[in-house]
């Protein structure tokens, strides 16, 4: 994990409440996607979840396995204050790529652009390694120059690159329902594992 986007860091967001790429509510595409799956029990992961808008959302609306994991204590005390009917032992607090088990769908949430791009093979390996054969990692990301961020930008070239050894594309194209904020500034994809 790169020295200053550890777990430390993350917590003095949350505590500092400086989360400039928390919009308060699940976005459009992946409350779109998710309204159209039609088997809830299927196992769900929300990696960098945060305030976890999508989890919230997706366990109101009857998907019980949804589990999310990020580095910060205080985005696990803030989404517990706020919906404290999510079984607390499915929001874990651990680094992601020590994360194991399997899961159905992994939704993609600002977590990839958050992370150092030293790592973004790493997350890939790490996202085909996590998913059950034919398992999907569905989500959003940012669709601008790399710049100095965290957020950090990148091209659907340079990602292509890292996803397509590991995962069939099914869509990776520019997002059409993007809020408007982020309005040509996001790729959709949908790729299997």
């Amino acid at each position: 994990m790169s020295d200053i986007l550890n777990a430390a860091y993350w917590d003095n967001r949350y505590q500092e409440n400086q989360l400039g790429w928390d919009i308060g509510y699940i976005s459009t595409p992946l409350k779109n996607y998710a309204d159209q799956l039609p088997d809830k029990s299927i196992r769900i992961l929300i990696p960098g979840g945060g305030n976890s808008y999508e989890a919230e959302y997706l366990y109101k609306t009857g998907f019980k396995n949804t589990f999310v994991v990020d580095l910060a204590q205080t985005a696990k005390d803030n989404f517990l204050e706020r919906f404290p009917d999510f079984p607390e032992n499915q929001f874990i607090v651990k680094d992601f790529f020590d994360l194991e088990g399997t899961y159905d769908l992994i939704l993609e949430q600002t977590f990839f652009c958050a992370l150092h791009p030293s790592f973004r093979l790493t997350y890939a390996k790490k996202m085909h390694k996590l998913l059950v054969a034919g398992g999907r990692l569905v989500g959003l990301l940012f669709d601008f120059p790399l710049n100095g961020g965290p957020p950090f930008g990148g091209t659907k070239e340079e990602y292509l690159g890292y996803f397509e050894p590991y995962f069939k594309v099914g869509v990776f194209e520019q997002c059409y329902n993007s809020i408007p904020p982020r309005k040509g500034k996001e790729l959709f994809m949908n790729l299997v594992r």
